[in-house]
C-alpha cells in the first residue's frame, strides 16, 4: 500500500461540505473517495487537510490516502478528473511517505474570505463573494484584526457552542485589503488551525466593527466572555476560500 498526496480545488456551492456524511453522498470527500474507490476496486478512506463547511470552496485543499495500484500519479490524477463532477478538480498526485498525514502534518492554514462592495456584484463572481450595501470602515477593521492575532482562546469564535476538545488557536496574522477596480474587500487569515465557522464568525465580526456596530476595543471583552452570543454574526459561506495548507 502506497500513501499518496493530493492537491485538490473544488467549488463548495452544491455540496455539504468537505466531510463524508453518513447516507449523504453529496459531500466533497464523498465524491473523491468513490471514484478512488472504483479506481482501485477497494474501499478507499481519503483523510483532507481542513473540514470545509457547506458552501465553502478550496483552491489548495490537500488530502491523501493508501492506495494498492500500479498506476503512475499522473494516470491517478487523469482518471479522478474524467470521472469527478466538473466542480472538483485534482490539481496534483505523488507519492508520500508513509508516516504523512495531510491532517496531523500541516502547520498552517491559509484562508481568505472575499466581500463585494459595490452596487451590485458581478453577476459571473456572485456565488464566491459576500455582498455589502455599504462600505465599511477598513482602518478600523485592520484594528480590530490586530486583537484576533495571537494565540487566544477562541470559543466566542466557535459555531459548535458543546465543543469538547481546546478551543486555543493560534492566528499568525490577518490582513484586509481592498481592489479599488472590482470594489472587493479581501480579508486573510493565517493560522495554525481554525474552529467550526471560526472565520465567518470572525468576519462578521470584523464587520460589524466595519459599520459601526462594535469598536475594536470590544474584542477583548469578546474572547474573555467565551461566549458565541458575545461575538458578531456568521458571514455566510459563499465568499470563503481555502487558499492553502503549508506543511
Amino acid at each position: 500500500m502506497q500513501n499518496y498526496k493530493f492537491l485538490i480545488e473544488y467549488d463548495g456551492t452544491r455540496y455539504n461540505g468537505w466531510q463524508r456524511l453518513k447516507g449523504n453522498d453529496n459531500t466533497i470527500q464523498g465524491k473523491l473517495e468513490t471514484v478512488l474507490s472504483r479506481m482501485t476496486d477497494q474501499e478507499v478512506q481519503l483523510t483532507g487537510a481542513g473540514r470545509t463547511d457547506a458552501g465553502v470552496h478550496a483552491r489548495g485543499q490537500a488530502a491523501n490516502a493508501f492506495l494498492e495500484t500500479d498506476m503512475t500519479e499522473a494516470a491517478i490524477r487523469t482518471y479522478m478528473n474524467r470521472y469527478l463532477p466538473e466542480d472538483i478538480r485534482v490539481i496534483s498526485v505523488e507519492k508520500a511517505d508513509p508516516r504523512f498525514h495531510s491532517r496531523f502534518c500541516a502547520r498552517k492554514k491559509c484562508y481568505c474570505y472575499y466581500i463585494s462592495t459595490g452596487e451590485k456584484p458581478s453577476v459571473f463572481e456572485r456565488k464566491y463573494l459576500y455582498h455589502v450595501e455599504t462600505m465599511p470602515d477598513l482602518e478600523k477593521m485592520r484594528q480590530a484584526a490586530a486583537f484576533l492575532v495571537g494565540r487566544h482562546n477562541f470559543r466566542s469564535f466557535c459555531g459548535n457552542r458543546h465543543m469538547k476538545k481546546s478551543t486555543v488557536r493560534t492566528l499568525e496574522s490577518i490582513d484586509v485589503s481592498f481592489d479599488e477596480d472590482k470594489e472587493i474587500i479581501k480579508i486573510s487569515y493565517l493560522g495554525d488551525g481554525f474552529l467550526q465557522y471560526m472565520i465567518r464568525i470572525m468576519t462578521g465580526t470584523l464587520l460589524e466593527v466595519g459599520d459601526g456596530r462594535r469598536s475594536p476595543e470590544d474584542i477583548p471583552a469578546i474572547f474573555e466572555a467565551g461566549d458565541r452570543a458575545a461575538a458578531g454574526y456568521t458571514a455566510p459561506p459563499q465568499g470563503l476560500f481555502l487558499e492553502k495548507i503549508l506543511f
